[in-house]
């Protein structure tokens, strides 16, 4: 007797849907997925950062009847466009489709895009909401503002014919994501800006309108962050091939911090009431405090630290950034007695100091996690 094993081939489409906190709108993504890609041969791959609300129980929930359905659930690490990007390293498609899980993109035009990709001579459709015929729907005239401020500033990265930079709704083919991905940042929320900064060669595109649907269910993940995050993107992009971006993060924030230290200082002696010593270690601790939270914020916000592991972390970061104000000292003095120049020697063990103090917490507060 013989027996005949059915072979299934992979998919022809990969749609990525990066989550966090989206059970309520996971099963009817897939419904409306399932209705549009009628005759096309799909899978959805919702990559989801460990959410507490059990959106990766959800997901594997559907995929115990739809094989359609994949889940891949991260642990210990956060950001929508490492998501998108582990997403589409997971399938094997020729195509891929990156959407939101909150409902807010129009699935409709799925068929649309995948036409063109398969039809015309394209890298990447992006559906986009500031062609004809699309529309940002009820934003209110603050984000809408916000968003052609972003849009402008991103064609110092991208081509300036791209109307939707900021869009988070596209599709491209598998040759013109593998040529991007290890140049690419994983920065932040826009993953499509980053595509095409970090493409060797211009990505050939076409944009189809849509309109920008209100949230369906949970709470938008928009916060001031993503404005941050976005400006380190773009800073990786213009000047990251000749300084770590995280390291411009930190050196900034490292410039705040010499201004509050001074501010409390300042404070602390026009009161009057403690002698400069004990206001000048109050003033530094102060400063560590501010620097290590804003450091935790943003920074490091894809290993942030909470509960008591922020108490720990805190302890790791003032012990390293005190060897680092050291070894500022110590340079400093030892320049300065080479040549008598203390301009050159204090910059120098600023200098040391920084990059010390980035390497050091780099390793013991914020160590990468391992999945």
């Amino acid at each position: 007797m013989s027996s005949r094993i059915t072979i299934q081939p992979a998919p022809l489409l990969s749609v990525i849907v990066p989550t966090f906190k989206e059970r309520d709108n996971v099963a009817e993504l897939v419904r409306r997925l399932h209705l549009a890609l009628v005759g096309v041969a799909w899978e959805v791959i919702f990559v989801d950062d460990d959410s507490p609300d059990g959106t990766a129980d959800a997901v594997r929930a559907l995929a115990l009847t739809d094989a359609r359905v994949r889940c891949v659930q991260r642990i210990g690490r956060r950001g929508l466009s490492s998501a998108c990007v582990e997403g589409m390293l997971a399938s094997s498609a020729p195509y891929l489709c990156v959407m939101d899980g909150d409902l807010q993109h129009d699935e409709t035009i799925l068929p649309d895009m995948l036409g063109r990709l398969t039809g015309q001579d394209l890298d990447i459709v992006v559906g986009s909401r500031y062609v004809a015929g699309g529309a940002i729907g009820d934003w209110t005239a603050r984000r809408a503002w916000i968003s052609r401020l972003a849009t402008r500033i991103s064609h110092l990265v991208v081509p300036p014919a791209l109307h939707d930079p900021m869009s988070g709704f596209f599709m491209l083919t598998r040759p013109a994501f593998t040529a991007s991905v290890r140049s690419l940042s994983s920065t932040g929320f826009k993953i499509l800006v980053d595509l095409f900064a970090s493409s060797p060669t211009p990505l050939r595109f076409a944009e189809v309108p849509y309109t920008f649907r209100s949230r369906n269910a949970g709470e938008s993940k928009l916060d001031n962050r993503v404005a941050w995050d976005y400006g380190m993107l773009l800073a990786d992009k213009l000047v990251g091939h000749l300084i770590p971006v995280r390291f411009l993060s930190f050196a900034l924030i490292g410039g705040a911090g010499v201004g509050v230290h001074f501010l409390c200082l300042s404070l602390l002696m026009a009161l009057g009431r403690t002698d400069f010593a004990t206001a000048h270690t109050m003033a530094t601790g102060l400063a560590m405090l501010f620097n290590f939270t804003l450091n935790n914020l943003l920074t490091y916000r894809d290993r942030r630290l909470s509960g008591l592991g922020w108490f720990v972390g805190l302890f790791w970061f003032v012990l390293a950034c005190s060897i680092g104000a050291l070894a500022n000292v110590g340079i400093a003095i030892y320049l300065f007695k080479l040549d008598g120049g203390w301009p050159l020697a204090a910059l120098a063990g600023i200098a040391v100091g920084s990059v010390w103090n980035y390497v050091a917490t780099s390793a013991l507060t914020w160590k990468k996690r391992s999945a």
